[in-house]
Formats: C-alpha cells, structure tokens, sequence
C-alpha cells in the first residue's frame, strides 16, 4: 500500500512539474530558458538522490569511517565533466568563465567546510535531502542559505567600520564616471566594498587562457591539455592514489598477497587496487559519471538556448517580455548557464526580506550583479526547486521519502550549519558546486584551492563532532 502510494506521488510531481512547463511554453516561447533549467535541475535531484552525492556525507565517512566510497565518486564525476567541458570550450559552446584568484577563497571554503558537516549536507546535498523530507537541511537552506545570505550581502553599519582602507579607496575608484562604473547608491554594505575594492581586483585565471599556455597548447588542445589534464584529470588521479594510499591499500595488499600466494606485490597490483576502489560501489561511480556528463550537457543547451534566442543572459528576456522590474541596473539576473547552487537561494532570502520592507535591492549583489526576480521568473532558483522535486520523486519511488523533523540538537547543527555555509559561499562566489566542482573542471585553479579549504574545514567539523559526541556520551554514562 505504501508503494503504491509512493509511486502515485511521484506520477502526480512529474506530472505537475510537466504541466507547469507546459503553461510556460503557452505564455511565452522565451521560457524554454526557465524550463531548461527546471528539467536540468529535476536531472541532477534525481541523480544526486539515487548516487546519495554529498560532500559532506564524503568528508564525514572518509574522516569519520575511513570510507572513501563517496570522495571516489565526486573525483569521477569530476574527471567526466572536465572532458566534456574542454569540448564545449574547444566548440566554443561553454558557458564557464573563471573566479577571481585568491586568499579569500580558502577562508571561504573553510567556513564552507565547516557547515555543511554541521548541517549534515552540503549545498546540493541540503536540496537533496530536502526532497527526501529532511527537516534539518530545510532548516539549513531556508535560514543559512536563503535568509542568512541576504542579509550578510547587505549589512553595513559597524561592519563598514572593519574594512582595510584599501578596500575603500580602491571601491571608491569603481564609481561613475569610471569604465567599470559602479553606482555610488549601490555601495552601501560591507560586502559591497569587498567586491569593488578587493576581489575585482583579482585576477581570474582559466589556465587555457594563459599566455603561457596559449603558446605552448596552440588551438583546441589547450582546453584538452591546460584545462582537463593538468587542471582537472592529474591532481584528480593524484587525490585517488593518496586516498587509496591511506585507507585501502594496507588491507587490499592482505588480500591481494594471499590471493597471489605470498608473491610479491608489484605495480600492476597497485593498478588494480586502486581500480576496485574506484568500482567499489557501481551504484556511486555510475552516478559520477552520468553527474559529469548532464553537467557538461546542461552547458551545452543553455548555449543553445542563448544562441537560439540572440541574448548572453535571461535578463534580457525578462526585459523584452517587459519585466523591468526583476532585472538588474545592467539588465541581467542571475543565470550562471550551469549547474550552481547558492545565489539563486540568496535572490529566494532576498525577495522575501523586500517584500517585508527590507531594501533588498541597494547592493552589488542584488542591484548590480543578479537582480532580484520575482521567485516564477527566476530560472536560477526553479533549478533549485527541480533538484527538490527530482530527489522527491527518486525518493518516492524507492520508498525512501519520509518527512523528519529536527530533534534536540539537530535544530542548532541545522541552523548554525547553514548560516556557515552561507557566509563561506559568498566571500567566494560559490559553494561546493560552483566553487569548486565546475570551476576544477573548468580550468580554474581557484577551484583546488577552494577544494583545499573546504575539506580542511570539514576535517575540523567532523573532528568537533567526535569530540562533541565524546563528551555527550561521558555526561550520560557519568549520570547513568
């Protein structure tokens, strides 16, 4: 009875996400953009819930449990995206463009690193397990990634008083009548001068665009060489052979040496060993290889789409359908033209603070950068949303949905692990996805170092929670 039930939510949210693709189409043919995004976003639910894809679920069981099962699974997807993204940049069909190079981002992906232990899921993982009816990743993502946000995007006060004076005067330079003008009422927040004072500054680097490498990798073979081997599919193959140096190998060379018979152990055993922890679990490197090749499919149609419809960004669309009102100063909205996380979670926070009176739209990052659309026109976020339905929908049908309320300490980890994982994606404009995964993939060396942060971050948090759970259990044992 259960199932049956199970699989009759399922049909009823594909069918209402159908039906609600369909109503877009009807009222304008520019919408297939939004569409794009919400089936993309269903895809990678889907695919996120079936392969359970969490950075955090592969921190905890790589630092907790010594199972690399999950860390295995993210590098896979990883080395498949990084291929199919250099022949996007080789066709000229890519949507990527790099981060700004610096400090910043491993602080933030520390900070980053921490939370997402705490929450208990990541960015994508919280949307995920969402679908699944996880009421500490709707805590998570509502408080820390919508709510928390949008107000430390827009803060100023006391906290303007705290930043370097070059910051400022550097910010100030960005102000009419400069080239990269800036209006002067949109700087009003900390986090306003961060971004034209400091990190504008920085450069961005996507090694195929290097100089360096442009000489040496002429034409296409730079996106194949400079971007996917050196960038993305070595240091990748280095982190698999220093995973399966620490936690499989002293027990696979047992096995391996009673296999042979006592005989020696040589590099093609090594080979070996290291594939079978690459397969261990067929159901997690399948999903990191089906993961690797949506993304990249997911850059190939928004192209399509801006090509198709002769625009560079959806706020251009908004505008001609005559909604002036959800764009930008410069006419755009967020629209990455990728997978990503966070931003849009940010407009979502965003919108509902101005719609309460808070003046949501006097920053950068609302004012300037991403507009602040109305939550149906913003294709951004019904990715978001489809990754929801997505997980819901896999969950549904494997009868793993059951909706669970936070109990006792949950609603704290819940709470303070998103607001971490909001404050440590914006200093780097990213999360775990946008950060990380499809910056490495996408030639951005800044991707590794927000890497580096985000996995330091999560060896502390998974560390404070052995320590936490420790003392807890001393405390009951000492009362019992």
């Amino acid at each position: 009875m259960e199932e049956r039930k199970n699989k009759i939510w399922a049909f009823a949210i594909m069918s209402a996400l159908i039906l609600v693709s369909l109503v877009y189409y009807s009222v304008n043919v520019f919408y297939m953009y939004l569409i794009a995004y919400i089936w993309f976003g269903v895809a990678y639910g889907m695919m996120l819930q079936y392969g359970r894809f969490c950075f955090a679920s592969a921190s905890r069981d790589l630092f907790a449990a010594g199972v690399p099962r999950m860390a295995v699974g993210i590098l896979v997807a990883l080395i498949f995206f990084s291929f199919i993204q250099a022949i996007l940049s080789a066709t000229n069909m890519s949507t990527f463009h790099p981060a700004p190079f610096g400090p910043h981002t491993l602080i933030a992906g520390a900070i980053f690193g921490v939370g997402m232990v705490l929450a208990g899921g990541c960015a994508s993982g919280s949307l995920y397990k969402i679908g699944e009816g996880n009421g500490t990743s709707i805590l998570a993502a509502f408080f820390g990634l919508s709510i928390g946000q949008a107000i430390f995007v827009d803060i100023g006060g006391i906290f303007n008083n705290l930043l370097p004076k070059s910051w400022i005067a550097s910010s100030a330079l960005k102000e009419v009548p400069a080239p990269s003008a800036v209006p002067p009422e949109k700087i009003t927040s900390w986090f306003d001068v961060y971004l034209s004072g400091y990190v504008w500054d920085l450069p961005a680097i996507q090694l195929s665009a290097t100089e360096a490498m442009s000489k040496v990798f002429p034409g296409i073979s730079k996106y194949f060489i400079a971007d996917m081997l050196i960038n993305s599919i070595i240091p990748a193959i280095l982190i698999l052979i220093v995973v399966y140096a620490a936690y499989i190998r002293k027990g696979y060379i047992k096995k391996r040496a009673k296999e042979k018979g006592g005989s020696a152990i040589g590099i093609g055993d090594e080979l070996v060993g290291i594939w079978r922890m690459i397969t261990a679990s067929k159901r997690t490197t399948l999903m990191g290889l089906l993961i690797g090749i949506v993304a990249g499919l997911h850059i190939f149609v928004m192209k399509g789409m801006q090509i198709k419809f002769g625009v560079k960004n959806f706020g251009e669309l908004l505008t001609k359908m005559g909604h002036t009102g959800d764009v930008a100063v410069n006419g755009t909205v967020f629209d990455p033209g990728y997978w990503y996380i966070t931003s849009q979670e940010a407009q979502l926070g965003g919108w509902i603070l101005d719609k309460f009176g808070w003046v949501m739209r006097d920053n950068i990052f609302f004012g300037v950068n991403n507009g602040l659309p109305d939550l149906w026109r913003n294709p951004a976020l019904w990715m978001s949303f489809g990754i929801i339905f997505g997980a819901m929908i896999m969950a549904r049908l494997s009868n793993e949905f059951k909706f669970k309320m936070p109990k006792g300490e949950l609603w704290a980890w819940g709470l303070i692990g998103g607001i971490l994982m909001g404050i440590g994606s914006r200093p780097s404009l990213g999360c775990n996805i946008g950060a990380f995964f499809i910056r490495v993939a996408g030639g951005d060396p800044s991707g590794w170092l927000y890497g580096l942060g985000m996995v330091t971050g999560a060896f502390v948090g998974v560390k404070f929670f052995n320590w936490w759970s420790e003392r807890k259990m001393a405390k009951e044992l000492e009362s019992f």
